[in-house]
């Protein structure tokens, strides 16, 4: 479906961007770059949502479809080794947003060449994936009520699947995710005399193996929820009881109701523990990402256009990671896809860094890119 020279483009793409990958909210190379390209191929390009976001549309009235790809990279420092390596200390494409960037661009060269006949493509090109919301603002600056959608799609790369893979399921794909810090603050004493001071330290060590039983003990099995203590911070030498210790980590779980549940009783305990060792308790709670729920009627017609192509599209479990696309699913049916891209039976894991994306399925996501349109577009 594409000619050699155009997947050549692609990888020459993928490994431009993940030689200068950039953090979130600071995509301005990258985007200058995407909208270049864009504009070279006819599309309508729109620049400015969330700060460095790209919209490009081609084609005129409904129906009107809506394909994302995030562009963002995370503070790590690389150690793949490949010749592509980033160029900066601490900046690194450790999750592939490199190769989704390349892959829609490849698929809009196509669209670009074929024309739209009927309805509208848009290209949503989203900075700030990781952590950081970008999905969320790019909509309340105005993203869709600007470029209103009937579906929306996204495509992420899973190097757990063997290539031609692509898993689209009909409801959970991505868990909703909070993060949290607890301070713990008491009297502080030489270690010698513990009976001075509080006890800070044990507080913070017993709320930390508290918290992570309460997916176990207060939510039932058969609802998915995870509380990790990622973090503990306290003391800065041996003879010292410190007067503060700082825990952090990470919620995640599908069902609200469980959400609610995780956010409660971790306040709960961190209080009461606190309290009980004579130390005092401050809660910082954020909640960061809604869960990801594919629409069953985008999901089902992801996996005809998949099967269609030949790749298999059988199930999988949801993964307890999180994806800020949901806040775009929340407002339009759509669905998010996995794409497997596993190589050579190694596989690093996504923000790993020695992870790099697999090109050989550029030219996969970019064909079902433009299949999915014409599916989507036909009359």
């Amino acid at each position: 479906m594409f000619d050699t020279a155009h997947i050549d483009d692609a990888v020459a793409w993928r490994r431009d961007f993940h030689r200068h990958p950039e953090l979130a909210f600071e995509e301005h190379r990258t985007s200058d770059r995407i909208a270049d390209l864009l504009s070279g191929w006819g599309w309508r390009v729109h620049r400015g949502l969330a700060g460095t976001g790209v919209v490009a549309q081609m084609g005129e009235g409904a129906p009107c479809i809506g394909l994302r790809a995030d562009i963002d990279a995370l503070p790590i420092t690389e150690a793949s080794g490949v010749a592509h390596a980033s160029t900066y200390t601490e900046k690194m494409h450790a999750c592939g947003h490199d190769g989704h960037t390349a892959m829609l661009l490849l698929a809009a060269r196509k669209i670009a060449q074929e024309g739209v006949a009927r309805g509208t493509v848009t290209l949503i090109f989203q900075p700030a994936e990781e952590n950081e919301g970008g999905a969320r603002v790019m909509i309340e600056e105005g993203l869709l009520r600007d470029f209103p959608l009937d579906s929306i799609y996204a495509i992420h790369n899973w190097p757990g699947l063997a290539p031609g893979r692509l898993v689209a399921r009909d409801d959970k794909m991505m868990a909703a995710f909070a993060v949290f810090d607890i301070e713990i603050t008491g009297q502080g004493g030489h270690g010698a005399m513990p009976e001075q001071s509080d006890g800070v330290i044990l507080a913070a060590s017993s709320i930390a193996a508290a918290l992570q039983d309460i997916p176990a003990r207060a939510i039932s099995p058969l609802e998915p929820a995870v509380l990790s203590v990622t973090q503990i911070h306290a003391g800065s030498t041996y003879n010292v009881c410190p007067d503060r210790a700082v825990i952090s980590g990470t919620a995640r779980w599908f069902d609200a109701s469980s959400g609610d549940v995780l956010e409660d009783r971790l306040h709960q305990i961190s209080r009461s523990v606190a309290e009980a060792q004579g130390c005092n308790a401050r809660i910082d709670y954020q909640r960061r990402y809604p869960a990801t729920i594919n629409a069953a009627p985008q999901a089902a017609l992801a996996r005809q256009v998949a099967q269609d192509m030949g790749l298999d599209a059988s199930s999988a479990y949801p993964s307890m990671a999180s994806e800020d696309f949901a806040f775009m699913l929340e407002e339009v049916p759509g669905a998010y896809l996995w794409l497997g891209t596993a190589r050579d039976g190694e596989n690093p894991g996504l923000h790993s860094p020695k992870f790099d994306f697999n090109d050989a399925v550029l030219s996969v996501g970019a064909e079902f890119w433009v299949r999915l349109v014409r599916h989507s577009l036909a009359g």
